[in-house]
C-alpha cells in the first residue's frame, strides 16, 4: 500500500513501525490519533476501538 501511494506522508512511518513491532513478535499494534479525548480508553475498553489495528496473518 506504501508503494502504490495509498500509505503516504505522516502515515508511513507509523505503519513501518507497525510492522517492526509485529515482525518483533507482537500480537498486534494499533494506530490511534492522539487528538481524541481518551482514544486510548476507547481502544482499549470498547467493542470497536478508536484506531487501525494491524494483526499478522
Amino acid at each position: 500500500m506504501i508503494e502504490d501511494g495509498i500509505i503516504s506522508g505522516g502515515m508511513i512511518p507509523k505503519v513501518r513501525c507497525c510492522i517492526d513491532a509485529l515482525d518483533g513478535g507482537v500480537s498486534a499494534a494499533v494506530i490511534i490519533d492522539g487528538r481524541v479525548p481518551h482514544a486510548t480508553l476507547m481502544e482499549l475498553l470498547t467493542g470497536e476501538g478508536a484506531g487501525t489495528m494491524f494483526r499478522k496473518g
